[in-house]
């Protein structure tokens, strides 16, 4: 199965000069979402961690999804100001802008080792930002995954030189 065929671009979304990729059709095909969770968990097999920090929003998709067929806890790394409670905030830059990600400072028991997931890895900015987190949080960080690269943005380039161990399903 070629899950690139679940997974079609938009061009100049959210704004002219990005192609976003909708992952619609690929949550909404039973047989694709299964298989892209199967590849994700055979990457997945690579690292030693305890705990999946899915990143807003459907990095919880694939994150949640892949704790529960993998048997390992979830953390949400959250969009700014949407935790009522104590949290760690990281900003970064991002193809069209700038954002942040927050996580709960109870979340993670100590000693806690983590592989981080989004769905979509293109400038890296997310991840890094994402590794940073859990760094300030006091977390190990074991790698990272994506579902897709966008590989024309060179975001495993930035991500090597930050020395993050990111696997990716699919490149595009």
């Amino acid at each position: 199965m070629n899950l690139l065929d679940y997974l079609p671009g938009i061009p100049d979304f959210p704004k002219p000069g990005i192609l976003f990729r909708d992952i619609s059709p690929l949550l909404a095909n039973p047989a694709a979402f299964k298989e892209a969770i199967h590849q994700l968990d055979m990457l997945a097999e690579q690292f030693d961690y305890t705990h999946i920090l899915g990143i807003e929003s459907r990095g919880f998709i694939f994150g949640s999804a892949l704790a529960h067929h993998a048997h390992k806890g979830l953390a949400l790394a959250r969009k700014p100001n949407k935790l009522p409670v104590a949290s760690h905030r990281e900003f970064y830059g991002l193809e069209y802008g700038e954002d942040a990600l927050e996580l709960q400072q109870s979340t993670l028991p100590s000693g806690s080792r983590v592989l981080i997931l989004d769905d979509v890895l293109a400038t890296g900015g997310t991840l890094i930002a994402a590794n940073k987190l859990l760094k300030k949080a006091g977390y190990e960080v074991c790698g990272a995954l994506t579902l897709l690269e966008i590989a024309a943005l060179s975001g495993s380039e930035l991500l090597n030189k930050s020395n993050i161990v990111n696997r990716t399903v699919l490149i595009a």
